[in-house]
Order: structure tokens, then C-alpha cells, then sequence
């Protein structure tokens, strides 16, 4: 596949190196529907098209690319192209480009699909803009209201509705899309590892065998906001302070329950003045334990302990297991590669509900992911591309 290869990485992720790159935390800040997500999915569009494939976008801001004809009970396959802030350059991407490259490699063999086939570029997978991760699929899915989207706000206050009307996309009709949902009979998606497990297990690939129960908290905390210099220590009421001690609550409740993991990744205070005491901070939490219940049992823990003024659910997302037909196909194929769970939560997880879906993890020698030292070897890559041309003409 030295065609998919340009100089030392994949040709995709080389064409895409530029776009998005973030001076100040390093790595990639790529958001739906900003500059670097807009060249993104206009380079999707013109590199599938050079492909052969036509190019439609659904009613929640996703992008198909059909080899022929549209059409029910399809095999699709993609990821997204979004990040989070600062991220790596192959988580989301990496999915997509071998997809492309896949269907590169059986046009070159002349291979012809006997069913409807699709690559899928899921918007706002990782929630950095509007706050709720996975949100073209979970749109797609009905998994969220669509009147809740349609308010989200961004770090500017600009809403999805208005941020939607200033790049030209209708936010009116996004919702729950039964007519891609029957187009999908399957949904496969590769996939950086995020993690360390194959360089364990001496694998260049895996399969998912299911995703973590997770979700996305707010917690508020509030007092009396002053000044710096004005303000005797015993007469404070800072709720920086109550927030600081709920970080170090939050990392022992996690570390009281096996295999749990909570992250406070974003901190806020209002006014935010280098010389005036608080008068609120807002914290954001991720969540994930191995089944719904622990990690709800983790969340209610992390509650009682910090004792929040607020605290509020953003996003929720079940337990995840991997569709078992579709999982021994893939076992199958691909001669028993190891099955890996995943802490991450991925699109084909959202559909899960709604179709069979699966997944192929690509060794991260590393294990950093959401990170610009986030890595994959190129030679590990082409076997993930094989690998999925392996899978597809199976199911094609």
C-alpha cells in the first residue's frame, strides 16, 4: 500500500497535517463547524470525490459517501474528524482516512460491492464545542432532544442554532433520522487505541469487545465574591477553595472503586479576576466505571462527597456491547486478534442501540490519546487498512 504512504504517515493524515494545528496547547483544536473543521470536511468531500464516491450530508450535519447507489441495510464505516482541544492528530481521523484508503485499495483490485456501501464522518464526536460528545450520532439516534441541541451554547455563548444558520446548515430538522438509520445494516469503525493494551499483547490490531458506562457532569460551587487584598482569610467564603478540595474528593472516589476513572478536565470562576475572590467555579466531570451501576454508584459517591450547590448531568452513555455476530465476523476475518474493552466513548457505541456496529483498534504504542503525543506506527496503520479491507469484502 505504498500509495496510502507520504512521507513516514499516512497520506490522508499528511494532506491534513496543517489544519487546526493549536499554537498554544500544541496539537490539534479542531471543532465543529470552526475554520479547521470547515477544511476538513471540504477535504473529505473533495478526496472522496476524486475516489468515485458521491457525497451527501444528512439532516444533523454528518457526511456519507456513497460507492454507487444509496441505499437500505448498507455497510458503513468511518469515525470523525473533530478533536478535542489540543488533541492528537489520529484519534478520529485515523478512522476516516483508512476508510478512504480502504475503498482506494479494492477499487485498484477492480473489487465491485454487491451491497450498498458507505464512508460516514460523524460532526462533534468529541463534544469540545457544544459540550456533548458524540452529537451528530446521538442526534442521528434520537438519543438527545433536539430542542436541547439547538440552546447548547459555546465558550463565545454562541449557540448551536446560530453558530448552524452562520455556516448554512438548517438546525430546524436535526433529530432523531430513521431513514439513515435504515440505510445502516452495520456500522464498523477504526480507531486509534486509546490505551496501552496491544503493546501488552504484541498486536497491531484488535476488535472492541464493549465500551465503559460514562458520562458528563457539571458541578457548581458557589460564595461570596470580593477582593483580594480587602478580605481577611477568616472572613472568606471562596468557592475556589470548596472546588479545589472536591478535585482531590473526586480522585479518591475514583480510586476507591476498581478500574473507575474521574477526570476534572475544566475549571471556571466567575468573575475570573487575578485580584477578586470568586463568587462561582464551575468544574466539569467525566465519569466511567465498567457497568451502568458503578458508575452511577461512582457519581453518587463523588456528590455526597463534594457537596456541590449544583450539580448536573450533561451527557450520559450506557454500558456498550459490541454486536456478537458482527464481532465474531471480525474475529473471524482477522484470524483471532485480541478484544479489547474501551474507556472511550466512540459513535459506533451511540448506534449500537439502533444497529450492529464493531470496532478495530490500531496499536498506540504510547497509550496517550487526547494529546498531541497521541501516535500509531505507519506500518501499524497499513494493517489496520488491511485489515479493514479484509473485513469488507467479506461483508461486501
Amino acid at each position: 500500500m505504498t500509495e496510502a504512504v507520504a512521507h513516514g504517515r499516512l497520506a490522508g493524515l499528511d494532506q491534513i497535517d496543517g489544519v487546526g494545528r493549536d499554537s498554544a496547547r500544541g496539537g490539534y483544536s479542531r471543532h465543529l463547524w470552526n475554520d479547521a473543521d470547515m477544511q476538513l470536511r471540504s477535504w473529505f468531500v473533495a478526496r472522496a470525490e476524486q475516489l468515485g464516491l458521491s457525497v451527501e450530508h444528512d439532516r444533523n450535519a454528518n457526511i456519507w459517501a456513497w460507492w454507487g447507489a444509496p441505499g437500505d441495510d448498507a455497510i458503513v464505516t468511518g469515525s470523525h474528524l473533530d478533536s478535542v482541544p489540543g488533541g492528537g492528530a489520529f484519534d478520529g481521523p485515523l478512522g476516516v482516512v483508512s476508510a478512504l484508503e480502504a475503498v482506494a485499495a479494492l477499487k485498484r483490485e477492480g473489487f465491485i460491492p454487491s451491497r450498498p456501501f458507505a464512508i460516514l464522518v460523524f460532526a462533534e464526536e468529541e463534544g469540545s464545542r457544544f459540550g456533548v460528545a458524540c452529537l451528530g450520532s446521538a442526534l442521528m439516534a434520537g438519543a438527545i432532544s433536539p430542542a436541547r441541541v439547538r440552546s447548547l451554547t459555546d465558550a463565545a455563548g454562541q449557540s448551536y442554532a446560530d453558530v448552524a444558520k452562520h455556516v448554512g446548515f438548517d438546525a430546524s430538522h436535526i433529530g432523531r433520522d430513521e431513514e439513515s438509520l435504515r440505510r445502516i445494516g452495520l456500522f464498523l469503525e477504526l480507531h486509534v487505541e486509546q490505551g496501552r493494551g496491544l503493546i501488552e499483547l504484541g498486536s497491531a490490531t484488535a476488535i472492541a469487545s464493549s465500551i465503559l458506562a460514562h458520562g458528563r457532569w457539571t458541578l457548581t460551587f458557589r460564595g461570596q465574591g470580593n477582593h483580594a487584598g480587602a478580605t481577611l482569610m477568616t472572613d472568606r467564603d471562596d468557592p475556589m477553595v470548596s472546588a479545589a478540595r472536591a478535585v482531590l474528593e473526586i480522585q479518591q472516589a475514583a480510586l476507591a472503586m476498581p478500574g473507575a476513572r474521574a477526570t476534572v478536565g475544566r475549571i471556571s470562576a466567575v468573575p475570573g479576576g487575578s485580584n477578586v475572590i470568586a463568587s462561582t467555579v464551575t468544574m466539569t466531570l467525566d465519569a466511567r466505571a465498567a457497568s451502568d451501576e458503578e458508575t452511577r454508584e461512582l457519581v453518587a459517591d463523588i456528590a455526597r462527597r463534594t457537596g456541590a450547590s449544583e450539580f448536573v448531568e450533561n451527557s450520559w452513555s450506557p454500558e456498550v456491547a459490541f454486536d456478537a455476530d458482527l464481532s465474531a465476523k471480525l474475529q473471524a476475518a482477522l484470524g483471532g486478534v485480541p478484544a479489547l474493552p474501551s474507556g472511550a466513548g466512540h459513535d459506533a457505541g451511540v448506534l449500537a442501540a439502533s444497529v450492529p456496529t464493531g470496532m478495530i483498534f490500531v496499536r498506540n504504542p504510547t497509550g496517550v490519546s487526547h494529546a498531541p503525543q497521541e501516535f500509531a506506527e505507519v506500518d501499524d496503520c497499513l494493517e489496520g487498512i488491511e485489515a479493514l479491507v479484509t473485513v469488507l469484502k467479506g461483508l461486501l
